[in-house]
């Protein structure tokens, strides 16, 4: 793997990160390397295909949410 230094970080986006981090419940490290991962493959939103994917999910009787499910949604992508 390579090594990325980054130079002169404003604070104010320092404390943000490491508030994401502890949030995300990772490191710093893993925080910014997600945060690169999305921004290097992002795609632009479709606010439209968003809330028409929402109303599905609300109408689907099935849908439940656990506490099962909220910590495999926790857990996924990290390393």
């Amino acid at each position: 793997m390579a090594t990325l230094t980054i130079k002169n970080i404003p604070e104010p986006l320092v404390r943000k990160l490491k508030n994401q981090a502890e949030v995300h419940r990772r490191s710093l490290n893993h925080e910014v390397i997600q945060c690169l991962e999305q921004a290097a493959g992002s795609v632009p939103l479709n606010p439209e295909s968003l809330i028409a994917r929402a109303r599905i999910i609300r109408k689907s009787p099935t849908t439940r949410l656990t506490d099962r499910t909220l910590q495999k949604l926790r857990t996924e992508g990290r390393p």
